[in-house]
């Protein structure tokens, strides 16, 4: 098992070693759904949601069935399985209960399923051997890590609205460009925190 403190898996899932920017997993919906607040919060809680509970049942399933019965090898199956339930789950619940932000969404409410991110979650989890409470804490850290990333990127995006961006960086440029920043922001965590 893994010996890291939970605190420290925790913090660290939302700063240091967040998802996104350390290991650049989930980038596609981040910089297509990060044009407004409203919609990233939506999507961000929605991320959240779904990575918490699926890297907690994945959990579950991969150390009380998969493993005793030694069908390890079909985790990738197991774990997009949970996912895409979960998903289908969230989205008839957003589409019953906010009609506009599930409008708002778009094709992007669906495409969780193939969030890497989440997926990515997951087999984290299985590689750095966390037992069940370092699980929680990293699928709920990693979950608000994203959404903090997306809120931020939402955030500066509405900001810039305002600006005047030079021809050569606009669009995708000045995505890159703030996304860099962000990363480096969080990344300035790094040694803050003593996990001995």
């Amino acid at each position: 098992m893994n010996v890291t403190p939970i605190w420290a898996i925790f913090v660290g899932s939302i700063f240091t070693n967040n998802i996104l920017f350390a290991s650049f997993l989930g980038m596609c919906s981040f910089l297509v759904c990060s044009n407004r607040i409203s919609t990233a919060v939506g999507l961000g809680s929605a991320v959240t949601f779904v990575m918490f509970f699926t890297t907690v049942i994945n959990y579950l399933l991969y150390h009380y069935l998969l493993l005793p019965l030694g069908l390890d090898f079909v985790s990738f199956i197991i774990f997009i399985a949970v996912i895409a339930g979960f998903v289908q789950f969230l989205e008839m619940f957003v589409e019953r209960f906010s009609p506009t932000l599930y409008y708002a969404l778009g094709i992007f409410l669906p495409l969780i399923t193939v969030n890497c991110a989440i997926l990515g979650a997951s087999l984290f989890m299985v590689i750095r051997n966390y037992s069940f409470a370092q699980t929680t804490v990293y699928g709920l850290g990693a979950g608000l890590g994203w959404f903090l990333a997306i809120a931020l990127m939402a955030g500066l995006r509405e900001k810039m609205g305002y600006s005047n961006v030079p021809a050569a960086l606009r669009r995708t440029g000045i995505l890159m460009l703030i996304a860099g920043v962000i990363a480096m922001t969080f990344m300035g965590f790094t040694g803050m925190l003593s996990t001995q």
